[in-house]
């Protein structure tokens, strides 16, 4: 699971996840060999589906997760496909 975690979360979410993500994000942090190199985030009095981004509200920024997401995914397929993968066709 080595860098496969992200979890966002709003700090004051409707259903009280966010209890369970600070417990979660503990235990995570304390992963060694290997450290799970993942990513929590916590949205300033954001609710239920808060998405990750911190400077818009969920209705402007779910019209834009490719902008928020895509670079991390790309990141994420260069650093872990197999040696010798195609790593530029696809990209345009």
């Amino acid at each position: 699971l080595q860098g496969k975690i992200h979890i966002y979360v709003g700090d004051m979410d409707n259903y009280y996840l966010n209890n369970a993500v600070y417990l979660t994000e503990q235990f995570l942090e304390s992963t060694r060999d290997p450290y799970y190199a993942g990513e929590v985030a916590y949205g300033d009095r954001a609710e239920h589906c808060w998405n990750g981004d911190p400077e818009r509200g969920n209705g402007y920024s779910r019209l834009r997760y490719h902008q928020m997401y895509v670079d991390k995914i790309l990141k994420r397929i260069e650093t872990t496909a197999p040696e010798g993968a195609d790593l530029s066709s696809w990209r345009y």
